[in-house]
């Protein structure tokens, strides 16, 4: 339900969905952009298709490219979520601890999802592969845990004020 603010005459709805895309697809990029680009520590596919040979390469690099796709398509609807219940103040809304809650909550997910299905069940790639690998894969999801956390710890802490959007 829609919360009210008096002196803006317009209701304001949570900042939980868009926050929680816009945190996926933070959390997805800085996965994509670091792990798989800058520091090429995996691909998409690299415990199943071998990235030593061209071909092996260039469906890892199909994988990425569809991986950043949909962290791509989760900020543009998480921006769209958002612009569409924040009509006045947007400025405002960047400030709001309760979206920062959220995003961070969104990149928890992330981790946690993206830690357990693709490391551990399907095995598709490692954090970083090698004889720590287990190793990695685990600070991968303590810090999908520690994300969740903080945005939990941001998101009670914050008055009831700053849970929509405040008036200038």
């Amino acid at each position: 339900m829609a919360q009210s603010i008096p002196e803006l005459q317009e209701p304001i709805l949570p900042l939980k969905l868009p926050g929680i895309f816009l945190g996926v697809g933070l959390g997805g990029f800085f996965d994509g952009i670091f792990l798989h680009q800058l520091l090429q520590w995996h691909h998409m596919f690299s415990s199943k298709i071998t990235v030593d040979t061209v071909q092996g390469l260039q469906m890892n690099t199909l994988g990425d490219g569809v991986f950043h796709t949909v962290t791509w398509i989760s900020v543009l609807i998480g921006l769209y979520i958002l612009y569409s219940r924040v009509t006045e103040s947007r400025r405002k809304v960047w400030g709001s601890s309760v979206l920062w809650a959220w995003i961070l909550t969104g990149w928890g997910f992330f981790n946690v999802i993206e830690g357990l299905l693709d490391h551990q069940l399907l095995g598709l790639h490692h954090v970083r592969s090698g004889p720590y690998q287990l190793w990695w894969d685990m600070g991968f999801l303590a810090l999908g845990a520690l994300l969740l956390a903080v945005g939990w710890q941001i998101r009670n802490k914050a008055t009831p004020a700053t849970q929509t959007l405040a008036p200038a």
